[in-house]
């Protein structure tokens, strides 16, 4: 036994120990903290719709299916007037036109369940000067003096103050629960499902860069000679340093010769990356259920045919069709306080585009062949050896 022995004989060898801890990738670790139970606040959704790009479609698509919006004056005279105003009415700072700010908020409902815009006057208040679509976080919403009734305030510091024309307010609410002002957003229920979603996009970029970024495995095994042992250290810094030689990144080809027993390997090279395919369309199934937009139209294929079938065309267009009776009193409310203003007591009705989810060739063959069936009712046989398609 020699001396050194002693001396080690009564130490405990090193157990296993752990790395140090690495931070996640997922810029959305607030997710986590999110409760059904709890109001969630508006910079969730926000995340939710930079992470996941399909959320974010899938909401564009929707404003944009919903169509414009034309408006009829009971009043001819003041109709020209009031489609001039429609299109060139100023919507914040840059943009022009009624549509701007249906479509912005349009956007605001569906994504934080609530929306709030308001009617700017001119300085000699007789004429509207803007329109300008407020962020939920700049203004509360409480009750009012009764049930029916509900107060849109502004923040002067931390006490809220109630706006001081509420009559150029406006606010919508989406599918309010009873008893609550503010509604509830489409994307209720989903971050859940989009933490997961981000977590797996998050695993697969980091095994595609340990994986496709190959990292080498190089072991020096010495010989049981002395000398070889003496000389493992030397020996493995010339391997290390003409290894780094050859496997530089733009340098000329090398070659790798060693002398004695020297193993190479890819580190993971034995293991195999799980597939997500499923796991993905599991949660992006989830996504679109909550969203009601057809996967086709998401740049999802799922089927053997891309085309709408006839059920999801009315599931969609009576969607589109509640999203635009909500929007009624909001344009009404603004043409009509424009008419206010120029003292004219006429009425407005909003008259909206047909909303038209068939694809064009298939939709002109049925307009032919109702065309048709028209002309034999009224007697009028068409030609043989027609084509029907």
């Amino acid at each position: 036994m020699r001396i050194r022995d002693l001396f080690l004989r009564g130490k405990e060898s090193p157990g296993v120990q752990t790395g140090p801890e690495r931070a996640g990738s997922n810029p959305y670790r607030g997710w986590m903290g999110y409760s059904p139970l709890s109001p969630p606040d508006a910079s969730l959704f926000d995340a939710m719709r930079e992470a996941l790009p399909i959320v974010d479609a899938a909401i564009d698509k929707i404003v944009r299916l919903t169509g414009s919006c034309q408006v009829e004056c009971s009043d001819r005279g003041l109709q020209g007037p009031l489609e001039r105003f429609v299109r060139t009415v100023a919507v914040g700072p840059a943009s022009r036109g009624m549509d701007q700010f249906v479509s912005s908020y349009l956007h605001s409902l569906l994504t934080y369940g609530s929306a709030v815009g308001e009617i700017v006057p001119d300085h000699a208040g007789r004429a509207i000067r803007a329109l300008y679509n407020a962020r939920l976080s700049d203004v509360v919403i409480r009750p009012g003096r009764s049930p029916l009734e509900a107060e849109i305030c502004t923040l002067k510091g931390l006490s809220p103050v109630p706006v001081r024309y509420p009559q150029l307010v406006l606010f919508t609410p989406l599918n309010p629960p009873p008893g609550e002002l503010r509604g509830t957003p489409v994307l209720r229920g989903l971050p859940f499902v989009g933490d997961i979603l981000t977590k797996i996009f998050s695993s697969v970029g980091s095994n595609f860069e340990r994986m496709g970024n190959l990292r080498y495995a190089v072991t020096y095994r010495p010989g049981p000679g002395r000398l070889d042992k003496a000389q493992a250290g030397e020996v493995a810094g010339a391997i290390s340093q003409e290894w780094a030689r050859t496997v530089s990144p733009g340098g000329p080809v090398r070659d790798f010769v060693a002398v004695g027993d020297v193993d190479v390997r890819v580190i993971g090279a034995d293991s195999r990356m799980l597939s997500t395919e499923i796991p993905v369309r599991q949660m992006l199934e989830q996504i679109v259920a909550k969203l009601g937009i057809p996967p086709f139209m998401l740049g999802l294929s799922w089927s053997t045919t891309e085309r709408m079938s006839a059920q999801q065309a009315d599931i969609l267009t009576s969607e589109l069709e509640s999203y635009r009776r909500l929007l009624d009193p909001v344009i009404v409310t603004i043409c009509e306080m424009f008419l206010r203003l120029a003292g004219s007591s006429a009425t407005v009705r909003p008259v909206w585009g047909e909303i038209n989810l068939q694809d064009e060739a298939e939709a002109a063959n049925i307009r032919l062949i109702d065309a048709r069936i028209r002309a034999i009712d009224n007697g009028v046989m068409p030609k043989e050896g027609t084509d029907n398609s």
